[in-house]
């Protein structure tokens, strides 16, 4: 049986594979079957039992995981936002909070269903872009501003090489952006950020800002995401299969990104609704939150697994965005110890133990974790687990191809 399970699921190391046998074999049974993709039949009704959360690519394809303002910025450990959709449909809150919000996937779901949310993150860039995702726009005036901020990038674009007063417009004195970025890409980037401050929408062109310097950096294609030092030279490229030069320009990615934004803005502008939507930046152990808080949807960070700060260390210099890294809970620096064990689950319980005091009588906190240590236990947060969901998620792309198992965990306030 386990045989069969591992190679229909693909490469699964065996300790993951292992680490809890019977759910293991309970996935295997559901993974035969067709997994659930009318989210729209999900109500209050629909049993935790039916609900077979086993993607694989041909049942939730890509451009669907990523529908909307849900790719206005590459996310490293964001869940898709189907899950969001499913759970928000089963228990119909009239307030959900995510205290760890991210990329704002718990936000744009909740909005678009109608519901009032509210997120915290302690990281700058991930409250700027969760703001981006859920503000409303005039598209009018939205049009205008990306076809005139095109247009002048293009004009500066052609004095880069003539004009050493241009030139001189457009430098840094940051060694992050020296050192990772092309001298020409530099320039380009720079220009776009100092043309920024000229516009009414100005969040959401720094986030192009952003998407556009990770993809220009100094580094193979295919390692976009961890990327541990600059590459200069060129070098035998994984993802293209052949011999590639590093990014030597921006100007093609912030022309291609700034469409592409504009995009899926309209796109979700259709689907938006006049629910509330708040994004505080803080320390979600001790902000203060509005009362009336039903349902909590999460995802915490694994334990040692992303710095989530300095996964946008472009971001940040570009920006000039706070960097509040030493307040994140169980980033990777900190390792697995078990005293970095202790230390990441008692930040965790001090999360939902500040969140239930402005949660209402029988509320419910959703929360998806990989929780492989055993770490998560209701009674130490106040409350008591009443159903969980387990789901295999089988990555495909990129260089963090592999599959690991993930659960839903359903908590009752006690």
């Amino acid at each position: 049986m386990i045989c069969k399970f591992q190679s229909k699921m693909g490469k699964l190391s065996l300790k993951n594979f292992m680490y809890d046998n019977t759910i293991a074999h309970k996935i295997a049974e559901k993974y035969r079957e067709k997994p659930l993709v009318d989210f729209h039949n999900v109500n209050s009704e629909t049993s935790l039992d039916s609900l077979n959360l086993n993607w694989r690519e041909r049942d939730l394809p890509e451009y669907q995981r990523t529908k909307h303002v849900h790719r206005l910025h590459p996310y490293l450990g964001k869940f898709v936002p189907q899950l969001v959709e499913i759970f928000l449909r089963k228990y119909q809150p009239t307030l959900v909070y995510d205290p760890f919000v991210g990329s704002g996937t718990t936000l744009v779901e909740a909005n678009a269903l109608g519901i009032d949310a509210v997120g915290t993150d302690i990281s700058a860039f991930n409250v700027l872009l969760s703001r981006v995702k859920t503000d409303k726009y005039d598209i009018q005036e939205l049009e205008k501003e990306i076809e005139d901020i095109l247009n002048r990038l293009d004009t500066y674009k052609t004095k880069f090489n003539n004009s050493e007063k241009v030139n001189k417009l457009f430098t840094t004195k940051s060694d992050y952006i020296k050192n990772w970025f092309a001298p020409n890409t530099q320039k380009e980037l720079l220009c776009y950020a100092r043309l920024i401050k000229d516009y009414t929408y100005r969040d959401l062109l720094n986030i192009i800002l952003s998407r556009s310097a990770r993809s220009a950096r100094l580094i193979p294609h295919h390692d976009l995401d961890f990327p541990k030092k600059p590459q200069n030279n060129e070098y035998y490229c994984y993802k293209h299969r052949r011999t590639c030069q590093p990014v030597k320009e921006a100007y093609k990615f912030l022309s291609r990104y700034t469409i592409d934004a504009l995009e899926r803005i309209k796109e979700f502008s259709k689907l938006r609704t006049n629910a509330n939507v708040t994004v505080n930046h803080g320390d979600s152990r001790i902000i203060e939150l509005p009362y009336g808080i039903d349902m909590v949807f999460t995802s915490p960070p694994y334990i040692g697994l992303i710095d989530y700060h300095d996964q946008h260390k472009y971001a940040y210099e570009l920006l000039g965005l706070k960097n509040n890294e030493i307040h994140e809970i169980g980033p990777a620096k900190n390792g697995k110890s078990q005293q970095a064990k202790d230390k990441y689950i008692n930040g965790i319980n001090e999360v939902f133990l500040h969140t239930r005091k402005y949660m209402t009588d029988n509320a419910l906190a959703l929360i998806v974790v990989n929780d492989r240590h055993n770490l998560y236990k209701a009674e130490n947060a106040g409350f008591r687990e009443i159903g969980r969901v387990e789901r295999h998620v089988n990555r495909r792309t990129g260089m963090r191809e592999g599959a690991f198992y993930e659960s839903i965990l359903i908590w009752q306030k006690v």
